[in-house]
């Protein structure tokens, strides 16, 4: 084994999906209690047409839930296996301002939002909008197709399921740290290529000055921290850039390799969303997916999650390299795409 890679991860981020499907300890529902406490916080903002963009935890008191999700989300999100799934939000009598005003607000005791495109928005919506996902300009979430495993340019992303497709759009998890450990038992001699740069696309999402691809390893070791960063579809495309380095034989028999692994059915976990069910998944140590769906014919009725992006403020440190990606790597202000200028907010609809 080459002494130069990083040591085998141990921790309880290195799990297998098999071995948590059938648990429910990564469940967090929520009692009648709690509700009372997020529908007391919910409703003078609803009323005074409070806007979302700006609400803090001060503005959205908790006080019973909020330390409770707070040391959830240090001890199993940030620091423990990866993500939680809270249940039970009452999204079918709520208006979308209500639900988004809401999810908002809980996240705003984890962490700081950030923007989710050159427009500004805190607050995402993934929904299909008809869009091609060929098109290299198209981000997957926008489409009915499905993503692939990925990270997403963040610490922590929330998900608040208000809409379930007809058939399909199923979340799936893997652990970055399991492939690793898997890469590094069958083929070390291709993980070492994935802790070397790698150019990624962009997809259009360019801040002044930049190239339209960064270029941070598919995984970095910085203090003791294993990160990832992984999108295999957008790693393809940074080659239409003619100045991107190339992508070698060995380059793409590690990618494929990690592909594999993550599809693994012994590695990664499905979880079926049901209307009201928050997920949180630290970027780091996990890999996301969505399976492709059929949706239904009536708008009212189509797939439709809220998306946040946050920045908690005692995450992990991150090398300078991610800076490229994150803009920058201050705990609890870094992640998301700049802003173009234009003024952060929380839209309403998709778009």
């Amino acid at each position: 084994m080459p002494l130069d890679l990083p040591p085998e991860q141990t921790g309880a981020a290195a799990w297998y999906g098999p071995d948590l499907a059938g648990r429910d300890d990564w469940l967090m529902p929520l009692g009648e209690a709690e509700l009372a406490e997020i529908e007391a916080a919910t409703a003078p903002l609803v009323d005074r047409d409070a806007d979302i963009a700006t609400i803090t935890a001060r503005d959205f008191p908790l006080p019973s839930l909020g330390p409770k999700l707070r040391v959830r989300v240090r001890d199993e999100v940030l620091n423990g296996r990866g993500f939680l799934l809270m249940r039970g939000m009452p999204v079918e009598r709520w208006s979308i301002r209500e639900a988004a005003t809401a999810f908002f607000g809980l996240g705003a005791h984890i962490g700081g939002a950030r923007s989710q495109n050159a427009k500004g928005h805190l607050l995402g919506h993934v929904k299909d909008l008809g869009l091609e996902a060929r098109d290299p300009n198209v981000r997957i979430y926008q489409t009915n197709a499905r993503q692939t495993f990925h990270t997403d340019s963040c610490d922590i992303v929330g998900l608040l399921c208000l809409k379930t497709a007809r058939s399909g759009g199923l979340s799936a998890l893997v652990s970055a740290m399991t492939i690793f450990n898997e890469m590094r038992r069958r083929r070390p001699d291709l993980l070492k290529l994935l802790l070397e740069p790698i150019a990624t696309d962009r997809r259009g999402e360019v801040a002044e000055g930049e190239k339209p691809y960064f270029e941070i390893p598919v995984f970095n070791w910085h203090e003791g921290y294993l990160s990832a960063v992984y999108q295999r579809q957008y790693i393809d495309s940074a080659q239409r850039f003619p100045d991107a380095p190339r992508l070698t034989p060995a380059h793409v028999e590690a990618l494929d390799l990690f592909d594999s692994l993550a599809n693994d059915p012994r590695l990664h976990m499905f979880m079926e969303f049901k209307p009201g069910d928050i997920q949180l998944v630290h970027n780091h140590t996990l890999l996301h997916d969505r399976t492709e769906f059929v949706d239904w014919p009536e708008p009212e009725r189509r797939r439709h999650l809220l998306r946040l992006w946050l920045a908690p403020w005692d995450a992990r440190p991150l090398p300078a390299v991610f800076a490229q990606r994150y803009g920058s790597v201050t705990v609890g202000a870094r992640g998301g795409i700049p802003a173009r200028g234009n003024k952060l907010t929380a839209p309403l609809q998709a778009g």
